[in-house]
């Protein structure tokens, strides 16, 4: 082995280590290990800079804008409340009714401010018409995942592949293209989970520190739950060492923690202090009536919920935010059509080109507040996928990516390249579940090349399975922030999701291998 080999393969494991125990963000770690490779000669400055150019991750940024703006203008919160039944119904009934829908909603928009606004409205509807929450949160972390690997745009790994696939030489994908399998895996997803939810869902825990009602003496102070994101300042500091409650009074927010829900499953209701805070961890805490206006556009907390939701918007607004959505998605299929290619020669009407459109609409017709932009772009996701671009770009420059190709296809020399697809699926959705879903389709991604290119075969086969694995990550509540989200505030246990996440993991692994290559031959 060359020495550009054992260093690129020591980085490597070092940063799926540094990934595992979280000590620092994603994207921070990514960069080091760029920065390393760059030091080692691996990476020239432009091969390392090139990820943050790609158009892939730009438009990854305008579509978090794009999501903010039907978010802000109350498209999805009426939605929801249209799609749940009121009165007397089962878990079955409303699964019916809600789950479809939304899986559909997220094949076109982020999951995250998806769960974020749905997940509180439903757990307080479930509360009143006497089901257990427990029964539809993780489904909804679920479908968001299923809808959004049947489209382009439904979820950031899909467009950071389709930018790797550009990068290296080859037509990308359309925009219902993963579609072809995607709508089969989300179909029997859905089915899945209306069949066995009820049965592998934990009922409902509720909550041990402070009812939903209970307002303190003296005091107009109300049981809030608030989810820690990425910026919150306590993050890997114990409860004492932050001291929560002093540092929200210096700015006449004060706040008392009442109970903390840690994103492994445990519950702490005495001895907060010695708790130590992690991101996706949920705090109950007794807030007054400006805790929420003022922190809820915060990347402090990823939520904030007191189980009211106001409607604030006009129906003006809401209708203009989805006529928008509709039309970009409308005009990226339609520009993809041969017929519109050969109309407009110099112009690649592509999804970039329209969501840019979009995102400048939604400024100037302040859908979002066009002053805040910048905060609503999740920074360290675009970092992550600029950086595994040039991860990638290593693995292929130093020899790892051919060299790990040829050790996987001599394991499975007799069996052709079915059982290396298969191989590819696991290696990344283990990678996806330990670690991001960027992180796993950055180093699935070369492999996947080199593989296909050894064996003389087309490599998009593999390209579609590293966008179904990258996303399929349903056994563990830390793969995806969906999931950490709906852990907190429905007092899941890390268990629940390997007992109703890992039979979704494998219906997801079968469906792939098989239809892959019959849709897309080697």
């Amino acid at each position: 082995m060359t020495f550009e080999i054992v260093f690129v393969l020591l980085s490597l494991l070092g940063m799926v280590a540094a990934l595992i125990a979280d000590k620092m963000r994603p994207g921070m770690i990514l960069f080091s290990v760029v920065v390393l490779f760059l030091c080692a000669g691996i990476l020239t400055p432009k091969e390392m800079l090139e990820g943050f150019s790609n158009k892939g991750m730009i438009t990854v940024a305008l579509l978090f804008l794009v999501s903010e703006g039907i978010r802000q203008s109350g498209t999805l919160g009426q939605v929801i409340k249209k799609l749940l039944p009121q009165g007397k119904t089962t878990v079955f009934k409303a699964q019916l009714r809600i789950l479809p829908s939304v899986a559909f909603i997220s094949a076109f928009l982020n999951n995250t401010p998806v769960v974020v606004i749905f997940a509180p409205i439903i757990k307080h509807w479930a509360k009143s018409v006497n089901l257990p929450a427990t029964k539809f949160l993780i489904p909804l972390s679920y479908v968001t995942i299923l809808g959004g690997i049947c489209t382009l745009i439904g979820t950031s790994t899909n467009l950071v592949v389709h930018g790797m696939i550009l990068e290296a030489g080859f037509e990308g994908f359309s925009m219902f293209e993963l579609g072809k399998v995607g709508i089969f895996i989300a179909i029997a997803g859905i089915i899945y989970i209306f069949l066995f939810s009820k049965r592998l869902l934990p009922d409902a825990r509720p909550d041990t520190a402070v009812p939903d009602e209970e307002v303190e003496e003296g005091e107009k102070l109300h049981r809030v739950e608030a989810v820690l994101g990425a910026r919150f300042p306590g993050i890997n500091k114990k409860l004492k060492d932050f001291n929560f409650q002093r540092h929200f009074q210096e700015r006449h927010y004060g706040a008392e923690v009442k109970e903390i829900k840690t994103r492994n499953g445990q519950r702490f209701v005495s001895n907060l202090e010695e708790v130590v805070l992690h991101e996706g961890d949920t705090l109950v805490v007794m807030a007054d009536d400006t805790f929420i206006p003022t922190w809820g556009e915060s990347s402090v907390f990823v939520l904030l919920t007191n189980g009211n939701e106001p409607d604030t918007t006009g129906k003006k607004k809401r209708w203009f935010a989805l006529l928008l959505l509709v039309l970009m998605i409308v005009g990226a299929t339609v520009g993809e059509l041969p017929v519109t290619k050969e109309m407009f020669p110099d112009i690649k009407l592509d999804m970039f080109f329209f969501v840019s459109i979009t995102t400048i609409i939604m400024a100037w017709t302040n859908l979002f507040p066009a002053r805040k932009y910048t905060k609503y772009i999740s920074w360290d996701i675009l970092i992550t996928i600029a950086c595994a671009f040039a991860i990638s770009k290593a693995m292929v420059n130093s020899g790892v990516a051919d060299s790990v190709a040829k050790f996987i296809i001599g394991l499975s020399d007799d069996y052709g390249p079915h059982v290396l697809l298969a191989m590819v699926f696991i290696i990344t959705n283990l990678f996806t579940e330990l670690i991001t879903n960027n992180a796993a389709a950055a180093l699935a991604f070369p492999l996947a090349l080199s593989i296909s290119a050894q064996l003389g075969v087309s490599p998009t086969p593999f390209f579609v399975v590293i966008c179904m694995a990258a996303s399929a990550s349903f056994s563990t509540p830390i793969g995806y922030q969906t999931n950490l989200i709906v852990q907190g505030i429905g007092n899941y246990k890390f268990t629940d999701f390997v007992r109703i996440g890992l039979p979704l993991n494998i219906i997801t692994f079968l469906i792939s291998i098989i239809l892959i290559p019959l849709i897309w031959n080697f």
